[in-house]
């Protein structure tokens, strides 16, 4: 006896089933198709925002970038004004260089200047002997050598000064050039005579003791420079080079 389906199915039945499975099949693709499709129109426009913030942060970099120079970069007004005012008393330096003799004059009349003020004032007498203290290191450094004879362990090193009469001519290079020289003194007597406006440099002391001091220190330290002239036997002061002149020409020329 033949097995019966159970349950029992009616063909009917069957293709309904299969018709709705397909649409539920295609409701379920076109579900994820739309879901895919809105995926990927957010992604897409999420690309298309980062490249436009991309595209417009160069032209935002420029502005940052000028802001940032306009605070830090570009010098203001007053930076403007000190450098201007420096090129302008640099230039008046380099044009003073050939006039020693006028320059040593106008520092030697500003010196008189505040000896004569300090004299009437009766006070800031510190602030002189620090001064001169500071011209006699400035003196001592112009009339030593570039290179120190005695800090050489091999005399043949270096530029050696010349010891005898016939030997090569040698300029004195001096460790503290001429213009460097009065520069630094000039500066200092324009910063004394400032100091000289305020009472807050005004300390009482003892002038005579600083005026024994100084001497003292002076004569010391003088009395060690000139030790070591003659010890390496050199003179700080350079004339010219030597020129030398040929025989005279004594033949007698006889009219044609």
């Amino acid at each position: 006896m033949p097995e019966e389906n159970w349950p029992p199915t009616e063909p009917g039945f069957s293709q309904g089933s299969d018709v709705v499975c397909a649409r539920l099949l295609r409701s379920d693709a076109a579900a994820s198709t739309e879901e895919l499709t809105c995926s990927q129109k957010s992604s897409a426009t999420r690309g298309s925002a980062a490249e436009s913030d991309t595209a417009a942060q160069p032209d935002r970099m420029p502005e940052g970038d000028s802001a940032g120079e306009s605070i830090h970069g570009k010098p203001s007004a007053i930076g403007n004004f000190f450098k201007r005012l420096g090129q302008i008393y640099q230039s008046w330096l380099d044009k003073s260089t050939p006039f020693s003799a006028f320059r040593w004059a106008a520092t030697l009349l500003l010196t008189a200047i505040y000896m004569i003020r300090v004299y009437i004032l009766q006070g800031w007498y510190i602030v002189t002997y620090a001064l001169g203290i500071y011209h006699l290191n400035l003196f001592i450094a112009f009339l030593s050598p570039k290179v120190d004879p005695s800090l050489l362990d091999d005399p043949d090193e270096g530029p050696a000064l010349p010891t005898k009469q016939n030997e090569e001519f040698r300029p004195f290079i001096r460790r503290l050039p001429e213009f460097k020289f009065w520069h630094s003194a000039t500066k200092g007597i324009v910063i004394a005579m400032i100091c000289t406006f305020f009472d807050a440099f005004d300390v009482p002391v003892f002038w005579p003791i600083l005026v024994m001091y100084f001497i003292m220190l002076f004569c010391i330290t003088m009395k060690r420079q000139i030790k070591h002239m003659i010890k390496y036997r050199y003179l700080p002061f350079t004339h010219g080079k030597r020129t030398y002149r040929g025989k005279e020409d004594t033949a007698k020329t006889f009219a044609s």
